[in-house]
């Protein structure tokens, strides 16, 4: 990434999420959905990051919140779980927009179960395959990093370097040759903005490849070490007490400035970021605006 491609301003609204926030008309969704509005030197462009499990409560909340699902200029899924992709559809109609790309993972359309407590799909909902979506918008399946527009990035495949992260804390399989395998989550993208001043910051939906992979990851391709902020949903809701305090460690020596996370952080995972980063961290809600 060059020195002149950077990101001057970006504004991130939480479309929808677990957490509706006290005494308020927003819908709270299993899921996450955010809109990314992103100002560059030249170009100002709208992702939409993630589509929760339903367009319904996205829509609603846009409703609300005054902003027109026609203003989204691209969407980006961070994988294939439901609750991140189950509103892609409905979304897409919405938006109208017969070119929208849709950035994702190769493997996004793959089966994908848990079978705790019994065998259930939780993959991309078969209403939204890949046949009915190329008819109104574009595929962009691409499992290696690139340039989605200057100063933002998709991290791609994400190394798996960190030893209490090499293993994804939830335990998910796919199909192949008629056979049930261990799927790795290897789909699970996110994205790394350059910011002019204020250095990296990265969204992501679930943080299934681990958010202290992610964040390194991000570092080597922005070649930027300062991370202003992580946005989105860390996984640490089923790790246990060991990885989330390796965790929270493992941010604070990274330096990162800003938490703001939410969906699958959990509870104990929260409270232990909590506890180090003390006002630094913001739990995410339905209609919360980030201004950067």
């Amino acid at each position: 990434m060059g020195k002149n491609d950077s990101v001057s301003r970006m504004v991130v609204t939480v479309l929808t999420e677990d957490y509706a926030g006290y005494d308020s008309p927003l819908f709270g969704s299993h899921g996450i959905s955010l809109l990314l509005e992103i100002c560059g030197s030249n170009y100002q462009k709208n992702i939409l990051f993630d589509v929760s499990q339903s367009s319904d409560s996205i829509l609603h909340n846009m409703e609300i919140l005054g902003i027109s699902p026609k203003a989204v200029d691209l969407i980006f899924l961070s994988h294939c779980h439901y609750d991140h992709t189950g509103g892609l559809l409905g979304m897409v109609k919405a938006i109208q927009k017969e070119d929208l790309p849709i950035v994702g993972h190769p493997t996004l359309f793959r089966p994908h179960y848990v079978l705790e407590p019994h065998i259930r799909h939780i993959g991309i909902p078969k209403e939204s395959c890949p046949e009915k979506l190329g008819k109104l918008s574009r595929l962009v399946l691409i499992g290696t990093s690139f340039s989605l527009m200057p100063g933002v990035i998709s991290t791609g495949e994400v190394k798996r370097e960190v030893p209490f992260e090499r293993t994804a804390t939830l335990e998910t399989f796919t199909e192949e040759h008629g056979k049930l395998i261990p799927d790795g989550l290897q789909d699970d993208l996110s994205l790394a903005i350059k910011m002019e001043t204020k250095g990296i910051v990265v969204v992501t939906g679930c943080s299934h490849a681990g958010i202290v992979n992610i964040v390194q990851q991000a570092i080597r391709l922005t070649g930027e070490k300062k991370v202003h902020a992580v946005i989105g949903g860390l996984h640490l809701i089923d790790a246990d007490e060991d990885r989330i305090h390796k965790t929270a460690k493992a941010l604070m020596d990274l330096d990162v400035e800003s938490l703001y996370v939410g969906h699958c952080s959990g509870l104990k995972g929260e409270a232990a970021l909590l506890q180090l980063f003390k006002n630094r961290l913001c739990k995410l809600y339905s209609g919360m605006r980030i201004d950067l």
